[in-house]
């Protein structure tokens, strides 16, 4: 059985002036599915969740909740 994505990111680009939070970063959580998201300070944790929130857009890449743009 084939599951689908329910939150899909390829490739996302976030660039904040001259430094690049988030440098062509692609993920995949599929239904069922807990990760934890660590790294250190100016990782790109934060930026990443705004994204998936839709507080900020990335600069470049696709982004999909249940499958939908």
């Amino acid at each position: 059985m084939q599951r689908n994505p329910i939150v899909e990111i390829d490739k996302a680009t976030k660039i904040y002036g001259n430094h690049r939070a988030l440098d062509d970063v692609s993920f995949d959580l599929l239904p069922g599915e807990v990760h934890c998201l660590v790294g250190e300070n100016g990782a790109g944790k934060s930026t990443l969740i705004k994204i998936l929130s839709g507080a900020i857009s990335p600069e470049a890449g696709l982004i999909k909740i249940d499958g939908k743009e």
